[in-house]
């Protein structure tokens, strides 16, 4: 079977902040068409800032990669604007979900949709988006503020659904949510992947749920990415298993609580 095409090529970037905060330190990775890659570690081990890089939202924090290269689709995008990068087909869903409070549900998914000027496509899209989460079309007329944690949530990816994408990058999808909604909508994250083909690059703390939903994933510490493979592998991994998975037999819940440990240092290779 041939392997799909790359999607997205990060190659060795590193990304400093103020000119003097060195936070990725030679970061690479592979999202593949059609794939769904996890990108996982702790807090503040380099996550955001790795989709921030590819989506070039680094400047309104006074970051900038300053080494290394980003590829979509064979071009290089360092250089793109956010906006640009839209009309490529790539949206960011940002951490804390940041929907208009102020706004109505279905006002917020239209927001989404600002680049487009087919009034019948938007339609079609909309109402696509109301049969994937159909707890959206129930709400659609109640203010963003008054609805619950995991319906924004899933507001924000509809709103970022309504820009037609080709790839989504997803920034703590889990975060402030009842394991009951997150499994809801890693449902749906599998659903639009396998029925739209679209393409996901999720940025999870939540190790578990996103290896089971993942076709292959990268584990970053400290700006760098320490461990990759594939979901189902590095699920049965011993490591992965007791820092990650909390399946140990002991304490620990860090591979930094310990002095060394056996695995692959990417960084080192």
């Amino acid at each position: 079977m041939t392997a799909p095409p790359i999607v997205l090529n990060v190659n060795g970037i590193e990304v400093i902040y103020n000119h003097v905060i060195l936070v990725l330190k030679g970061v690479s990775l592979q999202v593949p068409q059609g794939g769904i890659v996890a990108l996982l570690g702790g807090n503040g081990a380099g996550k955001t800032t790795t989709l921030r890089a590819v989506s070039n939202l680094l400047k309104g924090e006074r970051g900038a990669v300053t080494k290394g290269s980003i590829e979509l689709r064979g071009e290089r995008i360092e250089n793109l604007s956010p906006a640009d990068l839209v009309q490529r087909g790539v949206v960011q869903v940002m951490e804390g979900r940041h929907c208009f409070a102020h706004l109505t549900i279905e006002e917020n998914l239209l927001t989404g949709s600002y680049t487009r000027k087919d009034k019948g496509e938007v339609s079609a899209t909309l109402e696509k988006v109301y049969t994937y989460f159909p707890r959206l079309k129930t709400r659609r007329t109640s203010q963003a503020a008054y609805t619950s944690g995991g319906e924004q949530q899933m507001c924000a990816i509809g709103r970022a659904l309504m820009a037609s994408p080709t790839m989504v990058l997803l920034d703590e999808p889990s975060m402030g949510l009842a394991p009951q909604i997150v499994e809801e909508v890693f449902e749906i994250v599998k659903d639009l992947n396998t029925k739209e083909a679209v393409t996901f690059l999720i940025a999870e703390q939540n190790t578990n749920i996103a290896l089971r939903y993942a076709d292959y994933g990268y584990i970053m510490e400290s700006g760098r990415v320490v461990m990759d493979g594939a979901a189902v592998d590095l699920r049965s991994n011993e490591d992965v298993k007791e820092f990650y998975l909390g399946m140990g037999g002991g304490e620990r819940k860090s591979f930094k609580d310990v002095k060394s440990y056996k695995r692959r240092k990417r960084w080192l290779a």
